[in-house]
């Protein structure tokens, strides 16, 4: 059997940003192959580039030089528009400040994705009550999210990430701001929904128990990108 082609394909891909009268290289010559399934952790220091390689993934910047691809599309080739499209329709997103919309339910956080891909039916409903009993929040699909606590906040950010099943799923310090227990919960449903969906989950974090769950271990450093071997 042939393997399933690449979710996410860089090659030779490097960053450069002027500051002043030099220039900053953040990546150099960074390649890049991640597969659906694939629970890839990825480390550095601060101001390493971590967000920058985010970045490049998702479209929201584009390369000084070398090609991404995701889910098959080349995101130099696409328009800005389309690749707003491409992150609405194939990149799910976990912050590290939840980023919910105060004015919204949980439930109607959640279908927020699934609305702006034109999907909002009795099915999508149904998969946001499905992801809610997962996340263990079942019961609080009318709270707002002031209402919940920081990890419960969390777990209605997974799930609105998750809502459209997107192929991709990015991911920046998701448990940075939660404690141990918290933590490995959310770790758990991560670790569940790349599993049971299918998703090519790449995860910045410095909590030792994801990198110890990875399938695969990235580190940046001095704007290069290497693997290393998983604990």
């Amino acid at each position: 059997m042939s393997p399933s082609p690449p979710v996410v394909e860089l090659n030779d891909v490097s960053k450069s940003y002027a500051e002043g009268d030099a220039v900053r290289e953040v990546l150099a010559g960074t390649s890049l192959t991640l597969h659906a399934g694939e629970f890839v952790v990825l480390l550095g220091r601060s101001g390493s580039g971590k967000s920058t390689l985010l970045n490049l993934i998702s479209g929201i910047d584009q390369p000084s030089r070398g090609t991404v691809r995701v889910a098959g599309q080349e995101l130099g080739a696409l328009s800005e528009h389309g690749r707003t499209l491409l992150r609405r329709e194939r990149i799910g997103f976990i912050f590290q400040a939840f980023n919910l919309l105060p004015t919204l339910t949980v439930e109607e956080n959640i279908l927020l994705p699934l609305e702006l891909t034109g999907r909002a039916g009795p099915a999508s409903r149904e998969r946001v009550r499905e992801l809610l009993d997962t996340v263990g929040l079942g019961n609080r699909a009318a709270s707002f999210p002031d209402r919940l606590s920081g990890g419960e906040q969390q777990r209605v950010a997974v799930a609105r990430a998750l809502a459209h099943a997107p192929p991709l799923l990015l991911a920046d310090e998701p448990t940075g701001n939660l404690d141990e227990a918290t933590g490995k919960r959310v770790l758990d449903l991560l670790e569940e929904f790349t599993r049971r969906e299918r998703v090519c989950a790449l995860i910045v974090t410095h909590d030792p128990g994801m990198v110890a769950r990875a399938h695969r271990v990235l580190r940046l450093e001095a704007g290069r990108l290497r693997e290393e071997a998983r604990p």
